[in-house]
C-alpha cells in the first residue's frame, strides 16, 4: 500500500490528471479495481467527466463513488443492512416525540420544542456528534468537568435526547449518519477494495468518520491518490494567518499522521505547475487573479482588463437587470452559449425572485440549482391543513387553507361563496359538524330578518358545498381522532387522501405540467407524492404502536415534512446555471457572474448558529469534545471558498454589488472588490448610478424584444418634450412595423395621455343606477360632499367590503341605539316618565334589555369571545350612565320626549321629506331621528332634536355651511313642518343637540365625594349643538343653570341674558335661514348626483381628509402627484363668517 498526494492550485488540472491517470491504468491492462472517490455533490459531474475520458467500455473497470455510495456497496456485500434506514424526516419526528415526552426533565430546551426550526437544530447537533465520532460515553465523562452552569444544563439536555434517540433508534433502525462508522467496522470483511487504486478528488477536508474509513482503506488498497488544492510540497503546517490553503494543509497533516502511524509507503507527490494553469491558458488576467488573490505581497496587473470587470449597482434589481443585459451581450457578441454561463450569489434567497422575473423578461433560459422546501407545495398544504382542521377544531384558517389548495372538486366560486358566508357569520368549530343545515342570514345582522327566496336558494347551495367539504373530513375524524395508535392514524389519513382522489388529481396535474412544458413542476409533484408516502411510512415505523393525540400527530407530521427538500433536474441543456457559491459543482464554466458581492455576503459573515455557541465549543474542545469547526477555522474555509469560486471560471469573470437595499439603506462592497481593485489597477468598474450618455454604450439596452420594449417606453416617457435619440428612434420603428408590438405601443401611448379623472356620467346611466325617483338619506349626501366618487362606488355601484363577523364601532353604536329605543318604549308602555324613575330601576331594566336584545339576535358576536363579552359589559355600563344622564336632563327641564326613533320614509312614522329641484323634479329624503323633545307654551310648541352618538361629534356651523352636517337641521325642519300641519299653530325650533353615549373616567388628585364625581361626569358628557337664543327656552332645558350650564352649551349672565361668547345659540330668524339653506344645499347636491357628478374630488380640512378612512383607494387611484388629483380644501369658517355668508345669500 502506498499514498500519493497530487498538489496543485486551482485550475492546475488535478481532476484532469486523475481522470487521465485512470485512463492510463486501463490502457495498461490493470486488473486492480479503479475508483474515483468524490464528495456527494460532485458525483454526477465526475461520472460524466469519467465517461467522457475513458468511454463507456472503460466504466466496466472504473467507477465513481462517494463515501455514502461506498458504504451502501460494502454493506450490500458483507451484510449489515438488516435494519431499516431512518432518514432525516424520521429522525426529526422521533426527536420531537422524545422532547415532548421529556419536556418536564429538560432544563434549557423545555420551551423550545415547538419553536420553528428547533428540532432541526437538535437533529444537526446529533449529526455533528456522529460525524465527529462523539459517543454518549465521551459526553457523560466530560459533563462533570464543565463548570459553566448554562453549558452543563445544555449538555445534560442533549445527552438525555441523544441517549433516548439511540436507544429507540437501534431497536429496529439504523441512522444514515452511522453508515460510515459501520463501513469502517465492516471494511475488513469486504473484498471490493482489495488491491484497488483510489483517486480521491475535490475534498478540502474530511470528518473524523471519513478519516476512519480512509484508515481502513489504507489496509486494503494498492495505492491511494489524494488531490490537495495547495501550492507547495512542505509537509509541515504553515504558520501563516493569511494562507488561503490552510484548510487543505491541515487536512494533509492529518492524513500524514495516519500514514506515519501505519508505516505506509509515501510515494513522491505529483506537483502540477501553473505556468499557466490549464484552465486559464486563454486569459492572463484570470491567471494573475488565481496567483495573487490571497498572496502577500501581491503583484499589480497594470494592463487593461478585458476578462475581469466590476459592476456597481444602485440596488439589487438594477444589479440583476444589468447582469441579464451582459449575458445577452456575451452570447450575441462573443459567441458563448447560455450553458457556458453561471450566475452565483452568497445570498441566493435574496436574489432568486429577481432572477426569475428579469431573466424571463430578457428571454434568458435559466435553471436555479437549489433544493426547495416542500411545505409550500399544495399537496403538503392540503394534508397539513386537514390534520389541523381536526387538531384546531375547524378553525377558519385551517379550513380555507385546505380548500384553497386547488386539489379539491370545488370551483373558485364555490369556495368564495362559502368563505364569505363563514366569515360574515363567524362559523367555526361544531357548526361544521352539526347535522342541521346552516340557516343564518347571508351576512350577520343585529336584527332577526326574514330570509328571502333568493337568499334561500343561495343558502341551499352553500349547504351543498358544506356537505362536500365536511363529509370526508368527518369520516377521517372518526378514524383518527382521540388517542389512536400512530399506525391507525396514518392508515386513516391515507384512506382519506384516496377518498378525495388526491392521487388521481396529482397525476392529472403532473400530466398538465408536462403538456405545458413545466417539467420542473411535474418533477416536483412526482417527488412530493412519494415523499408523503415515505413520511407516513416513517411514522408507522417509528411510532406506529404508540398512542398519539391528534395535536401531537399534527406536530410530528409537520416536523417530518420540514426535513424534506427536493432537487429539480434541469429541464433543458442550453440554459444559464444559477446557484449559490456553495453549490457550484462544475469546472466547465466559461463565464461567471457573481452577484451580491457585498460585505457580509461574499465572503459570508460568520454567525454561529445552533444551540452551542463558539465559546461553548471552545470549552468542549478543551475537554476533548471537538465538534465541527470554530470561528477561526470557518473563516479560513470561507476564504478558501472565495478562492475556489473566483478561480472556477475559465474565460470571463464579472463581480457586481449594490450600494443600497430595498429600504434605501447603504450597503458596503465586499473586501473582495477592494482586493481586486488593488491587484488590477486598470480594472473597469461600471455602474448605473449615472445615466449613460455615450450612444454606443447605450446599445447594451437593446436586447430581447420584451426588455428592450420596456426600456424604449421608459426613454420616451422620460423626456417630456417627446425627444428621443436616433438609436431609440430606430428601435421604435422596428416595433411599429411589427403588428404584435405596434398594438402594444398604441396602448402605451394611450396610457401616457391617461387622466385619473372620472367623467360625468350620462343621465340614462344615472337613472339606471339610482332609479327614476331619487330616494336618499342625509348621511349619504354628506358622503357625497366628502367625495362624489366614493358616494358613486358605495351607493351607485353598491360595492361593499367583505362582511366579517366582528364587532365594529358602528355595530356597537347600533346596538346601544337599539337598547335605548327598547328602554324608551318600555317607559312609554308603562306610562312612566323619565322624571319618575330611579337609578336602581334604570340599572335593572338596562341589564334585562341588553340580555333580551342579545338573545333576540340570530347569532351574537357579543358572546363570541371573552373580549367581546368584556365589551358587552362596558356597553351595559355606558348605557346605565346614559339612561341616568337622560333622567337628569329631563328632571332639570321642561322638555319632554315626544317621540323615539321616528322615521321618515314610505313605510315610516312620517312620509319622506320631499324637496323640489330647479328642474321641477322632486327627491325624497329618508332618515330616522333618535329622539324628539317638545315643550309647550300657550302660543307655541318648541321642538328639540337629540341625536345619540357613541363617538365624539362636535356641532360646527362651518360644517353646516359646507354640507357636512345637515342631518339634525333637516330633521328639525321636517318635524316643525309636520307639527305645524298637525297642530295648526306655530312650532318653534328649540335646538339641535348631540348626546354622547359614554361613561368617562374622571381623573382626580385626591379623594373626592361621589356627588362631585357625578358632577364632573355630567360636565364631561355635556351635550353640544345649537340652541334657540331665548333665556326662557334655555331654562326650559336646564332649570338649574347658574352662569354656565353643565348639560347644554349655554351660559346666562347676571342680567338674565345669554352670554354669546359661552353659548351656542341662534335666533328664530337664523334658525329659519339655516333651514332654508340646508334645504337648498340638499337640492343642489341631489342635482349634482342626478347630473352624473362622480368626480374624484375628496375633501380635506385641518383635522384630516376624506381619504383617511375610505375603503376604496384601490378603485379611485387618487394620487396627489397627478395634476388632476387635488383635494377640495375646506377652510374652517367662524360662526360670524357663516352667518354673514348665508345672510348675503338670502339678502338678510
Amino acid at each position: 500500500m502506498s499514498l500519493r498526494f497530487i498538489y496543485g492550485r486551482a485550475g492546475s488540472g488535478k481532476s484532469h490528471f486523475c481522470l487521465n491517470d485512470i485512463k492510463k491504468r486501463i490502457n495498461e491492462g490493470t486488473d486492480s479495481p479503479l475508483i474515483l472517490l468524490v464528495p456527494e455533490q460532485f458525483s454526477f459531474q465526475s461520472e460524466k467527466n469519467l465517461i467522457k475520458t475513458i468511454g463507456e467500455a472503460g466504466m466496466l473497470k472504473a467507477q465513481v463513488l462517494s463515501f455514502r455510495r461506498m458504504a451502501y456497496k460494502v454493506l450490500n456485500e458483507v451484510g449489515g443492512l438488516t435494519k431499516k434506514h431512518m432518514n432525516a424526516s424520521g429522525k426529526s419526528m422521533l426527536i420531537y416525540k422524545i422532547m415532548e415526552e421529556n419536556s418536564g426533565k429538560l432544563k434549557v430546551f423545555r420551551k423550545s420544542v415547538k419553536r420553528q426550526g428547533f428540532i432541526t437544530t437538535v437533529s444537526d447537533i446529533i449529526t455533528e456528534f456522529k460525524r465527529y465520532d462523539i459517543t454518549l460515553e465521551n459526553l457523560n465523562s466530560t459533563l462533570d468537568r464543565i463548570e459553566n452552569e448554562n453549558l452543563r444544563n445544555k449538555m445534560e439536555d442533549l445527552i438525555l435526547i441523544f441517549s433516548q434517540f439511540e436507544e429507540r433508534l437501534h431497536k429496529k433502525y439504523v441512522d444514515s449518519e452511522d453508515d460510515l462508522a459501520i463501513l469502517a467496522e465492516k471494511m475488513s470483511k469486504s473484498h471490493m477494495f482489495d488491491e484497488a487504486e483510489i483517486w480521491i478528488d475535490e475534498f478540502s477536508s474530511f470528518t473524523p468518520q471519513e478519516y476512519k474509513v480512509l484508515d481502513k482503506l489504507m489496509d486494503k488498497t494498492k495505492r491511494i491518490n489524494i488531490t490537495l488544492c495547495t501550492d507547495y510540497l512542505d509537509c509541515s503546517l504553515a504558520d501563516n494567518s493569511t494562507d488561503v490553503f490552510l484548510p487543505t494543509k491541515s487536512t494533509e497533516e492529518k492524513i500524514l499522521k495516519i500514514v506515519l502511524e501505519k508505516n505506509i509507503k509515501y510515494d513522491k507527490p505529483i506537483a502540477l505547475k501553473c505556468s499557466p494553469c490549464y484552465r486559464f491558458k486563454d486569459t492572463k488576467e484570470l491567471q494573475h487573479l488565481e496567483k495573487y488573490l490571497f498572496s502577500y505581497p501581491y503583484k499589480i496587473y497594470k494592463e487593461k482588463c478585458q476578462d475581469i470587470s466590476i459592476f456597481k449597482a444602485l440596488n439589487k434589481y438594477t444589479e440583476v437587470e444589468d447582469t441579464a443585459r451582459d449575458i445577452v451581450r456575451m452570447c450575441r457578441d462573443n459567441g458563448f452559449r447560455f450553458k457556458d454561463i453561471a450566475v452565483i450569489s452568497g445570498d441566493l434567497d435574496g436574489y432568486e425572485s429577481l432572477f426569475g422575473a428579469i431573466f424571463k423578461e430578457y428571454d434568458i433560459p435559466y435553471f436555479i440549482d437549489k433544493k426547495r422546501k416542500i411545505n409550500d407545495n399544495p399537496i403538503i398544504m392540503l394534508i397539513m391543513s386537514v390534520v389541523e382542521i381536526l387538531s384546531q377544531n375547524w378553525s377558519y384558517e385551517a379550513v380555507f387553507r385546505y380548500l384553497k389548495t386547488g386539489l379539491l372538486e370545488l370551483t373558485k366560486e364555490d369556495i368564495d361563496l362559502i368563505e364569505n358566508y363563514v366569515l360574515s357569520n363567524g362559523i367555526k368549530g361544531n357548526a361544521w359538524i352539526k347535522e342541521e343545515p346552516w340557516d343564518f342570514g347571508l351576512s350577520y345582522s343585529f336584527e332577526k330578518k326574514e330570509i328571502s327566496d333568493y337568499e334561500k336558494e343561495i343558502l341551499s347551495n352553500i349547504n351543498l358545498i358544506r356537505d362536500k367539504i365536511r363529509e370526508p373530513i368527518i369520516k377521517l375524524s372518526k378514524d383518527i381522532k382521540g388517542r389512536k395508535k400512530g399506525r391507525a392514524i396514518c392508515e386513516g389519513l391515507y384512506n382519506f387522501l384516496c377518498s378525495i382522489k388526491l392521487d388521481e388529481k396529482v397525476a392529472a396535474w403532473i400530466e398538465y405540467f408536462k403538456e405545458n412544458e413545466e417539467l420542473d413542476k411535474a418533477n416536483e409533484y412526482s417527488q412530493i407524492w412519494n415523499i408523503v408516502m415515505e413520511v407516513l411510512d416513517q411514522i408507522v415505523e417509528v411510532m406506529g404502536e404508540e398512542t398519539l393525540a391528534i395535536g401531537t400527530f399534527s406536530q410530528v407530521l409537520s416536523k417530518g415534512f420540514d426535513e424534506y427538500e427536493i432537487g429539480v433536474i434541469p429541464p433543458a441543456l442550453d440554459q444559464v446555471l444559477i446557484g449559490s457559491v456553495t453549490r457550484l459543482k462544475s469546472h466547465d464554466v466559461s463565464v461567471l457572474y457573481i452577484v451580491g458581492v457585498n460585505d457580509g455576503v461574499f465572503p459570508a459573515a460568520l454567525a454561529q448558529e445552533g444551540v452551542l455557541t463558539d465559546s461553548d465549543r471552545e470549552i468542549l474542545k478543551e475537554r476533548g469534545i471537538e465538534i465541527a469547526k470554530d470561528t477561526r477555522s470557518r473563516a479560513f474555509e470561507e476564504q478558501f471558498l472565495v478562492y475556489t469560486t473566483l478561480t472556477t471560471v475559465s474565460k470571463y469573470l464579472r463581480l457586481s454589488y449594490s450600494i443600497a437595499d430595498e429600504a434605501g439603506k447603504t450597503k458596503r462592497p465586499s473586501i473582495v472588490i477592494g482586493r481586486i481593485k488593488k491587484i488590477f489597477s486598470n480594472v473597469e468598474e461600471k455602474g448605473d448610478l449615472i445615466e449613460i450618455q455615450n450612444e454606443e454604450e447605450k446599445l447594451k439596452y437593446v436586447t430581447g424584444p420584451r426588455a428592450t420594449f420596456n426600456k424604449l417606453i421608459s426613454n420616451i416617457k422620460k423626456d417630456s418634450n417627446g425627444y428621443i435619440t436616433p438609436m431609440w428612434v430606430d428601435v421604435y420603428r422596428w416595433y411599429n412595423k411589427n403588428d404584435k408590438w405596434s398594438r402594444k405601443l398604441e396602448n402605451v401611448f394611450n396610457g401616457f395621455s391617461y387622466s385619473n379623472e372620472a367623467e360625468i356620467m350620462d343621465t340614462n346611466r344615472v337613472r339606471k343606477l339610482y332609479g327614476r325617483h331619487l330616494n336618499i338619506s342625509v348621511s349619504r349626501l354628506e358622503r357625497f360632499v366628502n367625495c362624489p366618487f366614493s358616494y358613486f362606488i358605495q351607493y351607485g355601484l353598491n360595492a361593499k367590503e367583505r362582511k366579517v363577523y366582528k364587532l365594529s364601532s358602528p355595530d356597537l353604536g347600533s346596538f346601544m341605539h337599539n337598547v335605548l329605543q327598547v328602554f324608551s318604549s318600555k317607559l312609554k308602555e308603562e306610562n312612566l316618565s323619565w322624571k319618575e324613575i330611579d337609578s336602581e330601576w334604570c340599572e335593572r331594566e338596562v341589564s334585562e334589555i341588553v340580555d333580551e336584545v342579545l338573545e333576540s339576535m340570530p347569532s351574537s358576536v357579543f358572546n363570541s369571545s371573552k373580549r367581546y363579552k368584556h365589551i358587552t359589559n362596558n356597553a351595559k355600563r355606558i348605557l346605565n350612565r346614559s339612561v341616568w344622564l337622560i333622567t337628569e336632563h329631563m328632571k332639570r327641564g321642561g322638555f319632554e320626549p315626544s317621540g323615539y326613533e321616528l322615521s321618515f320614509g314610505n313605510s315610516g312614522d312620517f312620509p319622506p321629506i320631499s324637496l323640489q329641484l330647479h328642474s321641477g323634479e322632486t327627491v325624497s329624503l329618508i332618515g330616522r331621528v333618535d329622539r324628539v323633545d317638545s315643550m309647550n307654551s300657550e302660543e307655541n310648541t318648541y321642538l328639540r332634536i337629540v341625536d345619540y352618538k357613541s363617538g365624539t361629534k362636535e356641532f360646527k356651523l362651518s360644517d353646516v355651511y359646507y354640507g357636512l352636517q345637515m342631518q339634525l337641521l333637516i330633521y328639525l325642519d321636517a318635524m316643525l313642518t309636520e307639527l305645524e300641519k298637525e297642530m295648526n299653530k306655530d312650532a318653534i325650533p328649540g335646538g339641535i343637540l348631540y348626546f354622547k353615549l359614554d361613561d368617562p373616567i374622571v381623573k382626580t388628585k385626591g379623594d373626592i365625594a361621589d356627588s362631585e364625581i357625578e358632577e364632573r361626569i355630567m360636565k364631561a358628557l355635556k351635550m353640544n349643538g345649537l340652541l334657540l337664543d331665548d333665556p326662557d327656552i334655555i331654562r326650559g332645558m336646564d332649570s338649574e343653570i347658574e352662569k354656565t350650564s353643565d348639560i347644554i352649551p349655554a351660559s346666562i349672565k347676571k342680567d338674565g341674558t345669554l352670554s354669546k361668547a359661552y353659548s351656542s345659540v341662534a335666533t328664530i330668524e337664523q334658525f329659519n335661514l339655516l333651514r332654508k339653506y340646508v334645504r337648498d344645499t340638499i337640492a343642489s347636491l341631489c342635482e349634482q348626483i342626478l347630473e352624473g357628478n362622480i368626480g374624484v374630488k375628496p375633501s380635506k380640512h385641518k383635522n384630516g381628509d376624506a381619504c383617511e378612512y375610505c375603503i376604496y383607494p384601490s378603485i379611485c387611484q387618487f394620487d396627489t402627484s397627478l395634476e388632476e388629483n387635488k383635494y377640495r380644501i375646506i377652510n374652517d369658517k367662524s360662526d360670524e363668517e357663516v352667518w354673514n355668508e348665508i345672510g348675503n345669500k338670502y339678502n338678510k
